[in-house]
């Protein structure tokens, strides 16, 4: 096979890369002109939806069949709403909750307000079981450790997603929920036999497989039952054999950021697209953090080498090309059914699920909701995984400081939450009710401990868990919220005010 204009055209219709800014640049224009199937938003590309919908007209109007992808999963993995935080709690709070209905006119909402803005394919949702409770990089993107759960309500985001039009992607296959490293960093190792992935991690993807999920994204794992040598984004056992053949998926199978650490660490990120591609991959996302248009060349070029040198097959290629065109082809503009308005008084569907997934723990007689007078509020922040876009505000001190004028905040991180900083809260919050708000404090020494300090002082405290619950025997009262989205903050303040009956 030659190198030349045809096979560099093929190789460019299995990219979806990322870029810099709110409008395209010249380069992308360019390219998609020229036969790139479409693109991926990250949050530096969103600044309104007004802005969102004419960024992707003028993507629309290079390539009228251009595939818009963005990872919103809603809860605390959002690029929608990067900004102001997720007016939709996560798929954990949803899990808690378990109202499939629920979730499916969650995800109805969601593509319909992705569809208004131009997108076309949601990477969304995380099928993956949360076995492992500190699991560093899926926690709350799970709807749970129960594998029937997470394929119920997996099934039932897809039907809702895909009935306005945009279309869903169960990810990370074959299940990311059992591992202890982050994907962004290394190479997470997936030990369970064939028999317990069959039983747990795969029963998810498999029922979203029968509901007709249009793509299928790979998690950067080794899973030793099948290929103890390759990741699965990149093994033909996993995603030819297992996916393809044995589940029966036919859509399109996506990379996960192929520059993430556990794949382009060992190959580069133009040797680990090719593998991809060869292993049964059809989309190649690339651009989270390389997001320029060398880096989309250098994907581009790999992949023709490995054709020409005889490592991809060209029919493997031609066949990832067909696939992608059969999804933009699903995913054309002009399916989309009206949203149905709502009425007057209504409550939004998130914030109605926020508020149903809130988990109440008394613990003394004394403990006394709602609050008798402007609390003071100690945020304790850890640091978040790269999934989770660190600008994305949470919490509760904000929407408490609404509904109870007169509330104080103070957020504490690892490095802050010092000896004199926790005298300075007691200080701060003498006289006063005191509501201590937390995030995964069972994965994060410094949080117990800071925890540790302050309850032995204000035994009265309420505590706020934002995160995977653990311990729920922490302060006079104990609120779990399933979630650390926007709305699960409000939910948490409209309970703690009075606004909101326990």
């Amino acid at each position: 096979m030659k190198r030349g204009p045809e096979l560099l055209r093929l190789a460019d219709t299995v990219l979806l890369p990322g870029f810099e800014g709110r409008t395209p640049p010249d380069w992308l224009r360019r390219r998609l002109g020229e036969g790139l199937p479409g693109v991926v938003l990250f949050s530096r590309n969103i600044a309104s939806p007004s802005q969102m919908a004419e960024l992707t007209a003028a993507l629309r109007a290079e390539n009228p069949h251009v595939l818009v992808g963005i990872d919103e999963e809603s809860g605390e993995v959002t690029r929608l709403e990067a900004a102001t935080g997720s007016t939709r709690p996560g798929n954990y709070a949803l899990g808690v909750v378990d109202d499939a209905e629920l979730t499916e006119r969650i995800a109805r909402d969601l593509g319909h307000d992705l569809a208004r803005a131009g997108v076309n394919v949601d990477f969304a949702p995380s099928a993956d079981v949360n076995s492992n409770p500190d699991n560093p990089v899926i926690g709350l993107r799970s709807f749970g450790a129960d594998p029937e759960l997470v394929a119920r309500h997996t099934v039932a985001w897809v039907r809702g997603l895909q009935s306005a039009g945009v279309a869903a992607c169960a990810k990370h296959f074959p299940g990311h929920g059992d591992t202890a490293v982050d994907s962004h960093h290394g190479l997470p190792l997936v030990t369970a036999t064939a028999e317990e992935l069959h039983e747990v991690a795969l029963r998810p993807f498999g029922a979203a497989i029968e509901a007709g999920v249009r793509l299928v994204m790979t998690g950067h794992l080794l899973v030793s039952a099948h290929d103890g040598e390759l990741p699965a984004t990149l093994s033909s056992r996993i995603l030819h054999d297992l996916l393809r053949v044995e589940m029966g998926f036919e859509g399109v199978i996506v990379t996960d950021g192929i520059e993430m650490a556990a794949v382009s660490g060992p190959y580069g990120i133009g040797g680990a697209s090719a593998r991809a591609i060869a292993g049964g991959a059809d989309a190649v996302c690339v651009g989270g953090e390389n997001a320029d248009e060398r880096t989309a060349i250098l994907v581009r070029d790999a992949i023709v080498d490995a054709v020409v040198e005889g490592r991809l097959p060209e029919e493997r290629l031609a066949d990832a090309a067909r696939r992608v065109a059969e999804l933009a082809a699903w995913s054309a503009p002009g399916q989309v059914p009206p949203a149905v308005p709502g009425r007057p008084g209504d409550v939004p569907a998130g914030l109605a699920a926020a508020r149903r997934a809130l988990k109440v723990t008394r613990r003394s007689a004394s403990a006394v909701l709602p609050l008798p007078a402007p609390p003071h509020v100690v945020e304790l922040a850890p640091e978040m995984n790269l999934a989770i876009d660190k600008g994305t505000p949470w919490g509760v001190g904000e929407p408490l400081g609404k509904l109870l004028p007169g509330t104080t905040v103070t957020r504490l991180d690892a490095s802050t939450a010092t000896g004199g900083a926790v005298e300075a809260v007691l200080a701060s919050a003498a006289g006063r009710p005191l509501v201590l708000v937390v995030r995964d404090a069972h994965r994060h020494a410094w949080q117990a401990d800071a925890l540790g300090h302050i309850l032995a002082a204000r035994p009265d405290s309420a505590v706020v868990e934002m995160g995977l619950p653990g311990r729920s025997d922490l302060g006079a009262v104990h609120i779990a919220t399933h979630g650390s989205a926007r709305v699960c903050g409000q939910a948490a303040a409209e309970l703690l005010a009075g606004d909101l009956p326990v």
